[in-house]
């Protein structure tokens, strides 16, 4: 069954960390206005501009989308998500990055479907660490889709999945310099703790338990 979820217009994080209240619930996030089942796209996400996105698990064909989408991104995006600075993504990266073992990883993406071929604006993933029952996790949203609520709307469903398989925490390591994504992250609870073995760095943590 697939949803249709309203995100809200305006920037996600307009104020100061010290000035942000907490986010409201879930369910008052975005507002799930319809339901219709479209296996293929899968939920969809209206923006209160009037586009729209759609949802969905990754799939092993979207290594092309995910190649484009790469050459979109800032070097500053690049250097933030990937930790180093790469002008284009490798093919055997890509395909690594789409095709998943569901036992050990996860991942989301947005998808753009008004263009043709469709386009990749965002995506969120975890990897699964069963030794410490764990999920490190990692989002990205295109600079021309930000502040709409996405990168939230992909942290929630990330949050969700690791509650599902009965994780117990989730945790990824963040540029210093990345505020939006410390300061969304601050906002669903997560910890900071600056990372001694990666300067530069911050370890975020949220219990799950």
């Amino acid at each position: 069954m697939s949803m249709v979820h309203v995100l809200p217009n305006d920037r996600a994080f307009p104020m100061p960390v010290q000035a942000m209240t907490l986010p409201p619930r879930s369910h008052t996030r975005y507002a799930q206005v319809a339901a219709r089942r479209d296996k293929d796209k899968g939920e969809q996400v209206q923006l209160m501009d009037g586009r729209t996105l759609h949802l969905r698990p990754i799939r092993a064909d979207d290594v092309d989308a995910m190649r484009r989408c790469f050459t979109r991104l800032h070097p500053d995006e690049v250097r933030m998500r990937f930790m180093q600075a790469m002008r284009e993504l490798p093919m055997p990266l890509a395909q690594r990055l789409c095709t998943l073992d569901p036992a050990q990883a996860a991942a989301f993406v947005l998808m753009d479907e008004t263009t043709q071929p469709a386009e990749l604006r965002g995506v969120g993933r975890i990897h699964v660490d069963t030794a410490t029952n764990s999920a490190e996790f990692a989002v990205l949203v295109e600079r021309a889709w930000t502040g709409k609520g996405l990168g939230w709307l992909l942290m929630h469903r990330l949050i969700e999945e690791s509650r599902r398989r009965g994780l117990s925490e989730l945790w990824g390591h963040v540029l210093v310099d990345n505020r939006p994504m410390l300061d969304l992250c601050r906002e669903l609870g997560f910890r900071h703790r600056l990372s001694i073995d990666e300067p530069g760095m911050r370890l975020l943590s949220l219990a799950l338990d």
